[in-house]
């Protein structure tokens, strides 16, 4: 893969970047990947999926009890038996205590089972492609940001060099009027341009803190953490439609959502279907019994006993409940189908309208590099005219803003560039992550 380096190098002083901690992208999308919030969250997400796909969750398993029952009863009472005795008892207590364990085992229950498990495994993948898009939804905003704050450290070493060249033609002009040889118009034309010049600056800063506060907070480090970054932009130049419409049928994790929905409610068809077949359970249990009374025949008995059997159940009717369900699963599994249509068609359209932005702003680059090295020369003719008395300040001002906007021009294509290119590798799911 082809890469096209453009360096913009600007005259005059150095931007002041001493004693700053420089942030590489690479740094900046390794803190983003372990510390951001919602890349975190996504993944605590995919756990929970993760721990869901068990064969006990999909039912496949028995279901064990151990039950244990104590009845108490306190009571007063008179019998009479048949031979005439009478027997009187009060605060007469009555013990049943009950205990064992039980199991439950559905052996069949028309493949719903089998559906739930294999839909507990789409689940688990849609989780996982969740946190991809979370992970390439915050990476692509760390590239945004990062090459915005690029194009701002650029701008701003601009603005320094042309304070500096309106600095040095305010105080030529003043020299100029301290000797009469500048009118006073002259003095207040030049210190006007020099204070435009500082306001632009002002300005350029304040974009500046408010970029690298935003890549804080993906970074997930305090707000007013200062550093500097690389200027150094690589732009792809060999993308080609296409390839990134392949690899987003493949790729793009909008998509690949949209597919495993569809998994999804397939099983889930599955399931309701399952409803037209019969239910085998198997049941068992083992119980203890023990009972105290008093009065009556028996005082005091013990039991022990297991026992076994099976339970089958088949839906004869349910007011057409099935037929219902069914339909309304089959209508949502074909608005499903419809939503990777519409999906994939979102997605040719964004990647065709990005390609042509694409190739546009190569075409723009490769311009306003011709452009700056252009009004370059011209500053640099017009400077030694301007030292020599042979040219007006307004001619000299004007190849001043030229240039200045000849390189603030050269910058923003360079960063609508690779912006483009950064939009279309996230929509083809192909950013380097």
């Amino acid at each position: 893969m082809k890469n096209i380096q453009y360096i913009v190098i600007f005259f005059g002083i150095t931007f002041g970047l001493k004693g700053q901690n420089l942030l590489s992208l690479e740094e900046a999308i390794s803190k983003t990947l372990e510390n951001n919030f919602d890349i975190r969250i996504a993944r605590n997400e995919l756990k929970i999926d993760e721990t869901n796909v068990t064969v006990g969750n999909a039912g496949m398993l028995p279901r064990v009890n151990g039950i244990i029952t104590n009845n108490n009863t306190i009571l007063n009472i008179d019998q009479t038996f048949a031979n005439g005795n009478e027997v009187e008892i009060d605060g007469a207590k009555n013990l049943n205590i009950n205990y064992g364990i039980g199991l439950e085992w559905t052996l069949f229950d028309g493949f719903r089972m089998f559906a739930r498990h294999n839909q507990l495994k789409e689940i688990q993948k849609l989780g996982e492609t969740e946190l991809k898009v979370s992970i390439l939804s915050k990476v692509s905003q760390v590239y945004e940001t990062y090459f915005q704050l690029v194009n701002q450290q650029q701008l701003l070493k601009n603005i320094d060099s042309i304070i500096a060249v309106s600095e040095f033609r305010l105080k030529t002009a003043q020299n100029r009027f301290t000797i009469g040889k500048a009118s006073k118009l002259e003095v207040l034309n030049a210190e006007v341009d020099y204070n435009a010049d500082v306001s632009t600056k002002i300005q350029l800063n304040e974009q500046y803190a408010i970029s690298k506060v935003l890549l804080n907070e993906l970074l997930v480090q305090p707000a007013e953490t200062d550093f500097v970054v690389v200027e150094i932009i690589l732009i792809d130049e060999s993308l080609k439609l296409n390839d990134l419409l392949t690899a987003a049928k493949e790729q793009n994790p909008e998509l690949q959502i949209q597919f495993i929905n569809k998994k999804i409610q397939e099983y889930e068809l599955k399931q309701i279907k399952a409803n037209r077949y019969p239910t085998f359970n198997l049941t068992t249990g083992y119980n203890l019994v023990r009972s105290q009374t008093p009065f009556g025949f028996v005082t005091e008995s013990t039991g022990r006993n297991f026992n076994y059997g099976f339970v089958a159940s088949l839906n004869l009717f349910d007011g057409f409940n099935q037929n219902r369900n069914e339909k309304t699963s089959k209508l949502q599994l074909e608005n499903t189908q419809l939503q990777i249509e519409k999906q994939s068609q979102a997605i040719q359209t964004q990647l065709n309208t990005l390609y042509q932005s694409y190739l546009s702003n190569l075409a723009l680059l490769t311009i306003e590099q011709k452009n700056e090295k252009i009004a370059k020369q011209n500053l640099d003719i017009t400077l030694d005219k301007y030292k020599i008395g042979t040219i007006s300040p307004v001619e000299f001002r004007t190849a001043q803003v030229n240039y200045a906007n000849a390189v603030i021009r050269l910058a923003n294509a360079e960063l609508n560039a690779k912006q483009t290119e950064i939009n279309l590798k996230a929509v083809a799911g192909s950013l380097n992550l």
